[in-house]
Parts: C-alpha cells; sequence; structure tokens
C-alpha cells in the first residue's frame, strides 16, 4: 500500500480553489474502482453498471447494508461517487484516492444544488440518479486521510458541497469507461 501524510487544515483548504473550479454541467470519469471483498480496491478501466447489482464485481450488494431492516444492500446506496479533486486533494495525490471507498471519480460539482436528488446523469452507455441518502465520511476514511480530512469533507462547506460525495442508483444499465463525460440527462 502506498502511504503518505496526512494533510493539515490549511493544506487542505489551499486545495479549495481547485475543487471549487470543478464542472457544473457535465464532467469527466476520472477513476472506477471495484471493492470485490472488504478493504479490497481494484482500479479498471472499464466496467458494467447494473440496474441490479450496481457495479458489476463489487461487493455493495453482498455487504449488505446496517441502514435496511432487512440488512439487505439499500438501492439508494447502490453506487458512491466523489468528486475527483477532492479524492486527490484529501489523498495527497492520484495514487491513493481509491482508498476514500467510492466506485466512482467524476471531475464534476456534486453538490446538492447542482445535483440534487433525482438527477440523472448520462454515463457511457448507463445512467445513473442522485439518490436522496447523505454520503459521509467514516473512521476508514479518518484512518486513510487524518482526522482534518474527515473534518474538512463534513465541514458546513463539505457538506453543502458533498465533499465525501453522493450516493447514487443505477436506472439504466451499460458500460462505462475511464474518460467518459457524465452529462446531466
Amino acid at each position: 500500500m502506498i502511504t503518505s501524510r496526512h494533510l493539515s487544515s490549511a493544506e487542505l483548504e489551499q486545495g479549495l480553489d481547485t475543487i471549487l473550479q470543478s464542472p457544473k454541467g457535465e464532467g469527466a470519469l476520472r477513476l472506477i474502482v471495484r471493492r470485490p471483498e472488504v478493504d479490497q480496491r481494484e482500479s479498471v478501466a472499464t466496467a458494467h453498471l447494473d440496474i441490479s447489482e450496481g457495479l458489476v464485481g463489487d461487493n455493495w450488494r453482498a455487504r449488505g447494508s446496517g441502514h435496511m431492516p432487512d440488512g439487505q444492500a439499500d438501492p439508494d446506496m447502490q453506487l458512491n461517487i466523489m468528486n475527483s479533486r477532492v479524492a486527490e486533494l484529501v489523498a495527497s495525490g492520484p495514487e491513493r484516492r481509491e482508498l476514500a471507498g467510492d466506485q466512482l471519480y467524476l471531475d464534476m460539482d456534486l453538490s446538492s444544488e447542482n445535483l440534487p436528488p433525482g438527477t440523472q446523469l448520462a454515463l457511457g452507455e448507463a445512467i445513473v440518479e442522485v439518490t436522496e441518502p447523505p454520503h459521509t465520511g467514516c473512521k476508514k476514511f479518518a484512518s486513510r486521510f487524518g482526522t482534518e480530512a474527515m473534518v474538512f469533507v463534513n465541514s458546513g462547506m463539505g457538506k453543502t458541497l458533498n465533499f465525501r460525495g453522493i450516493c447514487a442508483k443505477v436506472v439504466q444499465s451499460g458500460d462505462i469507461q475511464v474518460g467518459d463525460i457524465a452529462r446531466k440527462v
């Protein structure tokens, strides 16, 4: 595993201008990451998004959810999408972005104002829909990127702009690849 020091609050804040320049109308898919098992990451150049399975090869369905009464996977949390600029900043570079635990990393403004729940994004052959559940940092995020990064993504601005990311579900199955442009439908 590639290790890196954790950034200070001041260093994280220095990256704000770059993050705030994220495109609003469309944005490139910079990284696709499957999680075949807990704490395992597999970066891939191409993948298939499926209405019932989410990102094929990811453990979303098998892992289930403590938020659901029956323990089954939450269909509104099928995909986790993170702004690639935020991921690169908190990870101190591109090599560790995948440790954030998200599946899709878009160079796009993920704020609730720009992508409110119900917004659909065409991505490759697939269409995904932003869902309501918030996506917040966890203990693993803090241990990988530091307490300051956790505070940064969960700050008032961080929550408003969804620095930690958004949840989504697949509404049209299809193939995707790094470099595809996500566009609002």
